[in-house]
């Protein structure tokens, strides 16, 4: 065999088994080729804060209240008080004096007493009411706060990176193909 055939045969040789220890390292996918890093399996946290949202709740709040109202008037003129007050200024003046002077009390004791009587039965009327209650409703809102997820800040190698988790992931985040899982 000559020179160059006897070179070839070894670069062939030299190349074949390069190959072979390369396709070894690729098919275990357990072990890094010695020139890749190995990944972190995990991304470390560095802090953790609850997202927080405040919720109103309604709610009916019933309650009984008093109302006064003026009881139906039957006599809106108060012509019983009037006729009442005049009769009886009209007794009262008729027992002032004497001749013409009685008669002029009597009518001026019955115009006296007639509105007397009336300005009475007016009050009376005024102060006389009723008191019925009621049920009255208002809405009312409750305010509570829910915690809708987590801002996470993380290290993951040598970069440092914030997510929102729907729960506390801990003091690590599992890490898949360079990517954190955070379902």
């Amino acid at each position: 065999m000559n020179k160059s055939t006897i070179t070839g045969i070894v670069i062939g040789v030299v190349i074949a088994t390069g190959g072979a220890v390369i396709a070894n390292y690729t098919l275990r996918d357990d072990q890094a080729l010695p020139w890749q890093t190995e990944e972190p399996a995990y991304a470390e946290v560095l802090s953790v804060k609850p997202v927080k949202e405040s919720v109103k709740t309604p709610r009916e709040v019933c309650e009984q209240v008093a109302l006064t109202e003026k009881a139906p008037v039957k006599d809106e003129h108060q012509i019983a008080g009037t006729v009442a007050g005049a009769v009886l200024g009209g007794v009262l003046g008729n027992q002032v004096g004497g001749g013409t002077g009685k008669k002029v009390a009597t009518v001026a004791g019955a115009a006296a007493g007639g509105y007397a009587g009336k300005k009475v039965q007016e009050n009376m009327q005024e102060k006389n009411t009723s008191t019925r209650y009621e049920t009255r409703c208002r809405t009312v809102y409750d305010t509570h706060d829910e915690i809708k997820g987590y801002d996470v800040a993380y290290k993951l190698g040598d970069s440092e990176g914030t997510v929102r988790m729907a729960r506390d992931p801990g003091s690590r985040i599992p890490v898949e193909d360079g990517r954190l899982v955070t379902d």
